[in-house]
């Protein structure tokens, strides 16, 4: 009788045989297809003339280049004007939700045997299901009787809406900071606002940052909102703006293209050069 061959076990550092995963492979291709195939149309329609947008089909190259969609969704829908408030209700909303939800996750975790703070916590976590049109008619109501149904009010809603999440994810983050720390800096006389400012607020770095490129996408792309509490057309935001010019877009195919890229792009830029942060941050919050 022969000896059955010993099986071979793997070396340490072998390469194994490569198996494609179809499934998510598809499942992938299918996921880029839905976000690049209308940016490409996009720019595409951008880019030609009237009669080039009119005539031709969406997906074909223009030729040649035509800028002119740019230059006239510029001056029709005012939009120096429109990305001016769009900044400055963003900007607010990130420095607001950036401070209030650090402060706050801050005192909840240092707190976190006493029930007021324990059950503040929760109820900012519930918060997180209760999204803005279920509550839009109390929330115009209520901002038009205290004179803020403007941008003003806007931004103050956004850094209401945005706090639930942004506090969950300063205090995953603040849990895995050693106390030690904090006891080093108060035995050399620091008081509590010192300690945070001083040594913690800097470690929050990472996730501040975080906090700050999802709070600035969820203003810049919000319409509902905007639309909704502000009562003068001539304070909008950028995404009101493309819908009441919609109608003057019927005929032009490409300068609603234009309009439209032009109000998106500081968007796509910001999260282009940030999307690290936003990958470090989520990850160190988890995992340490």
């Amino acid at each position: 009788m022969g000896i059955p061959p010993v099986p071979q076990t793997p070396r340490r550092g072998a390469r194994r045989s490569p198996h494609a995963n179809w499934p998510a492979t598809l499942l992938l291709i299918s996921g880029s297809l839905t976000v690049f195939l209308p940016l490409y149309v996009t720019v595409v329609m951008s880019l030609k003339s009237t009669r080039q947008a009119v005539d031709g089909n969406a997906f074909s190259l223009p030729a040649p280049l035509d800028f002119s969609g740019f230059a006239e969704a510029w001056q029709l829908t005012g939009f120096a004007h429109g990305f001016l408030i769009s900044a400055a209700v963003s900007a607010a909303t990130v420095a607001a939700t950036i401070l209030l939800a650090s402060l706050a996750s801050y005192a909840i975790v240092r707190n976190w045997g006493r029930r007021l703070f324990r059950w503040s916590f929760f109820y900012l976590l519930a918060a997180m299901f209760l999204p803005f049109p279920v509550v839009a008619l109390a929330q115009i109501k209520l901002t038009g009787i205290a004179g803020l149904d403007n941008p003003v009010g806007v931004a103050l809603l956004h850094v209401m809406f945005q706090l639930s999440f942004s506090v969950l994810l300063f205090t995953a983050f603040l849990r895995s900071l050693p106390e030690e720390l904090e006891e080093s800096a108060r035995l050399d006389g620091a008081n509590t606002w010192q300690v945070f400012w001083k040594l913690l607020f800097p470690l929050l770095a990472p996730m501040s940052a975080t906090v700050g490129i999802f709070a600035f996408l969820a203003s810049w792309n919000d319409f509902m909102m905007p639309f909704l509490i502000t009562s003068d057309p001539s304070l909008q935001t950028l995404p009101v703006l493309q819908s009441i010019f919609q109608t003057q877009f019927s005929n032009n195919d490409n300068v609603a293209f234009a309009s439209y890229l032009m109000a998106m792009a500081p968007a796509i830029v910001v999260y282009l050069f940030t999307q690290r942060w936003v990958l470090s941050g989520v990850t160190q919050g988890a995992i340490k």
